[in-house]
């Protein structure tokens, strides 16, 4: 459980759901975690559910900020003087109209936050990872860019950019011994779905071969697997994690 000890790692939206069981699972492999954004009244919970802020720690954070990408990341190098791991988990997900109804309110919504998001975010830590000669960027997507799904244009539209974005990060930084990788959920467990209908729900659960939904934890190891050492051959990778639902 101690392969990334003394690895420093940034996850945002990691104070709840999915994003919460990957800080678990950093924590539980050694790493010390950085809490970018989401609730801080649940991020300072999980802190204190973790041990202390020298083991896991909240940063206040807007991941479609330029700015707010800069300071994190000078303060994360003044405090710890490296980042060997950022996983970029925070996302929305808000289902609306068909294509001729859709908001471009919404399919902006979904723009800034899962996909300029992701972007700043490697562009923010590639060069203090390029200078050290290793890192490790991690970037969660969705099986909603691998099949589409009525009603969803602008969160299918985002997931399948991040999906993109991935793979161009991973061919030029690679040289530089930095890996860039996707996970791909399928349908979790988490508070985030709760915005379907049962009839949605249950038609998704009906159409994966498990037969259930997935757990945070299960996507949570493979995020931690394509952090560590363990994954050091793998980049430009796509790992999904849906139960059998895209096979």
């Amino acid at each position: 459980m101690g392969h990334l000890t003394d690895q420093m790692t940034v996850v945002t939206g990691g104070s709840r759901g999915i994003g919460a069981a990957i800080v678990r699972r950093l924590v539980a492999a050694g790493a010390r975690t950085v809490i970018a954004g989401g609730s801080a009244e649940a991020a300072h919970a999980l802190v204190a559910e973790l041990g202390d802020e020298k083991t896991c720690r909240y940063v206040a954070h807007d991941v479609a900020s330029e700015e707010s990408w800069n300071a994190l990341v000078a303060q994360v190098l003044a405090d710890y003087g490296r980042i060997d791991g950022l996983v970029n988990n925070a996302g929305i997900y808000r289902p609306g109209d068909d294509l001729l109804s859709t908001a471009t309110s919404n399919f902006d919504d979904h723009y800034r936050v899962n996909q300029l998001g992701v972007f700043l975010g490697m562009r923010a830590v590639a060069a203090p990872m390029v200078e050290a000669g290793r890192g490790s960027i991690v970037n969660v997507a969705s099986i909603a860019s691998h099949r589409a799904y009525p009603n969803q244009i602008g969160y299918s539209t985002s997931k399948w950019a991040v999906r993109g974005m991935t793979k161009c990060a991973a061919v030029e930084l690679g040289r530089h011994g930095v890996r860039v990788n996707s996970v791909h959920p399928g349908f979790i467990d988490t508070s985030m779905l709760d915005v379907i209908s049962d009839e949605f729900n249950d038609a998704a659960i009906a159409a994966t071969p498990f037969g259930r939904r997935g757990e945070p934890a299960e996507i949570a190891d493979a995020v931690c697997f394509l952090i560590s050492p363990e994954s050091r051959f793998v980049t430009g990778a796509e790992l999904v994690v849906d139960g059998g639902l895209a096979a």
